[in-house]
């Protein structure tokens, strides 16, 4: 059979000899006497065996994933732990037990991850998330999940467990495993982990933000729906954290969470969305991204259905508080900047009012004079009309109203880029571009007579 297509249920069906292991001394007496009371009995059997002796099982099927390889004896352990925590995840502090702390817990399931075909991959990233959830927290967040000073070699630490692992899940959204299940299953351990500050550092250092982003597109099937609320859960997670946050300012995750708003009708996906959206409201230039990608108007529409959540609703309501004290608290020039910086560029108000560029021409020198590079960008890339045309009158404004505004636009090379669309089909270009090079090349005292 093909192991990517195994199941736990058809993997525990089998019979592992048990005996033959211990005549080849690869378990113990104790081990084989523990397995005969586990294996193959009812549930209700099972638990009570682990509630009274837990740790010795534990260890038994960790020693046995230690010490054999035979692939059907692996993917039958894997089964038992995985059946075990899938019943109670609780169990998985079993793992951590002081009676365990000479033991490395974690060694054979961070090696199976890179050795084992598809279900001993998938079992072994689960049952590693159970168990990094299930351990206790200290202070550093560096843990061993035993004493390495009292052991041969050394064991395994928390930060040797999430550097493996979150590689691996980084892997699984790049190139995955399984053709259908690699992604699903990293985002639904992803999911886990990253309610954890120290998976979150691993996960931003490993690159792994940007790999969540395109999975954020509006879902249609329960499996899809299910991967994007997770991949939202995940986003949702990483917005507490400030490193996260400064890739999502810089990506295009606001636009597609909006997107994924305006169009889902799931209440989980739109709840863990809009929840994302609060806790980036007052951070950064979160609020005016959101005030020019619409949402004061999408949240009006959502709060207008029929919502049984009430986290839901009251972050609606916050949120909706929130982006009106932000609009408040935009200045002209704040707004100016978010509407170039997003590419897209329309004939709003502040394009034509000279108080703007009177109050503001002075702001266009920040960061090396960087919001007259993006639309000096905006006419190299963009095959809006209105977008050129709007960019080519505010290169004419900055021209007329800075005080050496002719100077600093030649420098940066703008003639040539306004030139090449004097000849563009659009009259609006054309008129706008001629105006821009008019302005460029007469001054401002000779051409105010120019003004649209």
């Amino acid at each position: 059979m093909d192991q990517s297509e195994l199941s736990t249920e058809q993997v525990l069906k089998r019979d592992i000899p048990w005996e033959t292991y211990m005549t080849t001394k690869l378990i113990s007496a104790t081990g084989l006497q523990l397995l005969r009371r586990y294996d193959k009995k009812a549930e209700s059997a099972r638990a009570q065996l682990l509630d009274e002796d837990g740790p010795a099982y534990v260890h038994l099927f960790v020693t046995i994933l230690r010490d054999i390889f035979k692939e059907e004896t692996v993917e039958y352990v894997l089964a038992l732990i995985y059946e075990m925590l899938s019943a109670n995840p609780t169990r998985a502090r079993l793992f951590h037990d002081e009676s365990l702390a000479h033991e490395d817990t974690y060694e054979p399931f961070l090696r199976l991850l890179s050795k084992g075909n598809w279900f001993i991959q998938e079992k072994s990233c689960k049952i590693l998330a159970w168990i990094i959830s299930a351990r206790s927290k200290a202070g550093n967040g560096v843990i061993a999940n035993g004493e390495a000073s009292a052991s041969k070699k050394p064991i395994t630490t928390i930060d040797d467990v999430l550097s493996g692992l979150v590689e691996w899940l980084c892997a699984q959204l790049r190139q995955p495993s399984h053709p259908t299940h690699g992604a699903p299953v990293a985002i639904s351990c992803l999911s886990t982990l990253l309610k954890e500050p120290v998976v979150r550092s691993s996960f931003v250092k490993a690159g792994g933000v940007k790999l969540l982003v395109p999975l954020i597109s509006p879902a249609s099937t329960q499996q899809s729906i299910q991967l994007l609320y997770e991949t939202c859960l995940c986003i949702w997670l990483l917005s507490y954290y400030e490193p996260a946050i400064e890739y999502l300012a810089t990506s295009r995750t606001m636009q597609r969470l909006t997107e994924v708003v305006k169009s889902s009708t799931k209440e989980k996906v739109v709840r863990v969305v809009i929840m994302t959206f609060r806790n980036l409201l007052p951070k950064g230039t979160f609020g005016a991204q959101m005030v020019d990608l619409g949402l004061p108007h999408i949240i009006h529409s959502l709060k207008t259905q029929a919502w049984s959540d009430e986290d839901l609703l009251d972050a609606l309501n916050q949120l909706e508080e929130g982006l009106k004290d932000n609009i408040k608290k935009l200045s002209s020039f704040d707004k100016y900047k978010q509407e170039v910086l997003l590419g897209h560029l329309d004939w709003n108000p502040m394009h034509k009012e000279a108080n703007f560029w009177r109050e503001n021409v002075t702001s266009f020198e920040e960061n090396d004079f960087q919001i007259l590079r993006v639309l000096l960008t905006i006419l190299d890339t963009s095959s809006d009309p209105r977008s050129l045309a709007v960019a080519c009158y505010d290169l004419s404004q900055f021209i007329q109203y800075h005080a050496a505004g002719r100077v600093i636009v030649t420098d940066l090379k703008a003639k040539e880029r306004v030139m090449k669309l004097m000849n563009h089909e659009n009259a609006e270009v054309t008129k706008n571009a001629l105006l821009c090079i008019q302005r460029l090349l007469l001054g401002a005292k000779y051409a105010s007579f120019l003004q649209a």
